[in-house]
Order: structure tokens, then sequence, then C-alpha cells
């Protein structure tokens, strides 16, 4: 089995992890704003990212000996270890439930300010959580002041989010009817002739009242009229449940408050992440399987053969799961070894999802200058929390 013993080590997988987990958001939210329901999305992102799981532990768990107290992936499964394992599989229900959650808060709030409000809830509350079941490994005078870093990035966050939104009010406030004026957007304002007679379509400017109304005349999730407290009120929530499920994945492997027999070793990280993707599997096939016949928010009702048949932006969705399913691998090998509350460093991906947003949805285009002040102060406040809680890595005695 392989494992990571350095602190060079643990932080390279904090980094790699960084980019994965902050890219795959980006793609899932692009393929709603395409069209595409977001039930069928994360269906299929729930395979691969279940399949990242057990390719990690068939390799990573795999390779060379058992260690004293540390036996291979296979050798695990056969242990009586379901105290713990019923602790990873808790930490792969809240996090199927906030990923779920999200999807939602994506589109009704914004994916900069979505990660932004969840990474930090996430650090606030886990961090702390994992600072005391570590047995305080990491450094308190570094750690709990990066901690804070995050909450002031929350309060920017919130305000990024305020104030772009009055600048798309007051963007939109010249169009009475937007359903009509969309209609004749796509049908008809844009549209030239060719010298050979076929027709042209011009998109319309990033960043203007046409854009936003194209926009929303194509995504799945309709966000004209809706109230911004009800996605801020689920973005709160994916926090709150993002946040135990680090805590919970500490518990089953290093096992704090002993529930395993005597003799028996703990956990391993490859054993407790496969049980955690497990759940998270079962957890995000049910709930999304009941929302094709019941949707929400209005969506359309679908059906288990139209997602089949639903081809649209599959390699996508399937390509999403693998980078969350790698990134979450990578978090807790890095944990292991330097300690979860630094390892919860990750959670800076609001960094690559805000970089993804810019570049691929436009975000903040044509925005005021009270908007771009509050999110190049929201971006460096969490640049210097994730250097602060790297720097409070710690290690791992045992």
């Amino acid at each position: 089995m392989y494992v990571v013993e350095s602190k060079g080590g643990a932080i390279g997988c904090m980094l790699l992890a960084l980019f994965f987990l902050g890219t795959w958001p980006a793609i899932i939210a692009l393929l709603e704003r395409r069209g595409r329901l977001p039930q069928h999305t994360y269906l299929d992102y729930s395979i691969t990212n279940l399949l990242a799981a057990v390719l990690i532990a068939l390799t990573f768990g795999q390779i060379g000996d058992s260690r004293l107290n540390m036996p291979n992936f296979i050798t695990q499964l056969y242990q009586d270890n379901w105290p713990c394992v019923l602790f990873a599989m808790a930490g792969g229900v809240f996090l199927s439930i906030g990923n779920l959650a999200t999807q939602y808060a994506w589109a009704l709030v914004g994916l900069s300010v979505t990660e932004v409000v969840c990474s930090s809830i996430t650090v606030v509350i886990g961090t702390t959580l994992n600072y005391f079941l570590d047995d305080r490994i990491n450094k308190a005078e570094i750690l709990f002041p990066g901690v804070a870093c995050f909450l002031i990035a929350v309060c920017f966050g919130s305000a990024v989010h305020s104030s772009n939104a009055t600048d798309n009010k007051a963007k939109l406030s010249g169009y009475t009817n937007l359903d009509v004026r969309a209609i004749q957007l796509s049908e008809s304002k844009d549209a030239s002739y060719g010298e050979d007679g076929t027709v042209r379509v011009e998109k319309a400017e990033v960043g203007t009242a046409d854009f936003l109304i194209e926009l929303e005349n194509k995504r799945a999730i309709k966000v004209f009229g809706k109230n911004t407290f009800i996605g801020l009120g689920i973005t709160f929530f994916a926090g709150l449940c993002f946040s135990l499920f680090s805590p919970a994945i500490n518990l089953a492997i290093n096992d704090q408050w002993n529930t395993m027999a005597e003799g028996v070793p703990h956990l391993v990280v490859y054993t407790a992440f496969f049980y955690f993707s497990v759940s998270c599997f079962v957890i995000a096939i049910v709930l999304n399987i009941i929302f094709l016949y019941y949707p929400v928010f209005n969506l359309p009702r679908s059906s288990l053969k139209a997602y089949l048949n639903d081809w649209n932006g599959r390699n996508w969705a399937l390509l999403a799961g693998l980078l969350c399913g790698f990134g979450n691998g990578l978090q807790f090998m890095g944990g292991q070894a330097a300690g979860y509350a630094a390892a919860d460093a990750v959670q800076a991906l609001p960094l690559v999802s805000t970089f993804w947003g810019i570049l691929l949805f436009g975000e903040y285009r044509k925005s005021s200058r009270r908007t771009y002040v509050l999110l190049v102060s929201m971006l460096l406040m969490f640049v210097v929390a994730v250097g602060i809680l790297m720097a409070s890595s710690g290690h791992r005695k045992t």
C-alpha cells in the first residue's frame, strides 16, 4: 500500500486536489447552462465518481506488501471494521447531499459565490473539528488565522453576489416582458443573411442584458423571478453538509472514539475512501431517480429511458465525476499525512471555480467597479487563506 509520508508530498496532493475539485463544478454548471437536465448530469457524474474511488483503492491501496497495522485494501474488506466503515459511509452521505444541493445553487446564486460560501462554511466548521480530532497536530497559531481569512472571504463573497445582482437588475431594468424579448432574440433579432442566402445568428455580447436573457432562454434551471434567498439558503445548507464529511472520514480512518474492537487495524485511507464513495453513489442514484419523476424548481419531468438516451454532454459529465473522485482521494491522502485540518486548504477551490466562471461563463462581465473591487478582495483573501492553512501542516506520528 502506498502511503504519503512527507509534508511535501502531502502539499502536492492538496494542490492537485485543489485544481480537480475547483474544475468539476464548472463543467457541471456549463452543462446546465446549455440546457441539460441536472438529474441526467448528476447520474453520469456519480458513475465515474465511484469508478475513481475503485481505481485508487485497487492501485494505491494494493501497491506493495501490507505494513504493520496497515493492511492492503482487499485484506481490509474482510475484517470486522464496521463501526469505522459506518463513519466513512456517513461522510459519503453528507458529501452526496451537499453536491446535489450545490448543482441547483450554482444556477440560482452563481458558481463563484456558491463555492465561496460553501467552502468557507466547510473550513470554519470542518477544520475546527478536524483540528481537535487530529490531536492538535496542526499549528493553532497559524491554522486559526487561516480560518479567519476564510470567514472574511465569505463576507466578501456575499457582498460580491449582492453587488452583481444589483448590476444585473440595472441591466434588465429596460425590459418589461423578458419572455417575449427572449423569443425575439432567439428567432429574429440577431439573425443576418450571408451572400449565399444562409442565416447567420450573432451571439449577444457577454455581460449585456441580451446575453443574460439568451442564457435564461437556454438553461435548464430558469432563474428569472426566483427569490435570491432560496439560492443562498440552499448554499448554506450545502456548506453545512460539506463541513461534516471530512471529519467523518477522519473518524473512520483514525478511530479517535475507539469504536473498533481491540486488535483490529484502523481503516486505511483507501478503504475508507472506497466505502465513502459507495454511500455517496447510492444516495446520488436514489435521489436523482426520484428527481427524474418528481423534479424541483419547475424542471421538466424525465425518466430513466430519457436519461439513457441523453448523450448530449455525457462525456463532460463523466469527466466531472472522475475529477471529483480523484480530487477527494488526493485530499484524503494528503490529510492522512499532514492533518485533515491542513488538508482543508483545498476548500480554496473557489479560486479555480471563479477562474472558470469568468473564462467560460462571462461572470461579472460589464459589472460595476464596486463589484470588481469586492471580487478581487475575495480572491486575494482566499490566496492568503490557502497559504496559511498549508503552512499549518503538521506530521502525523502514526
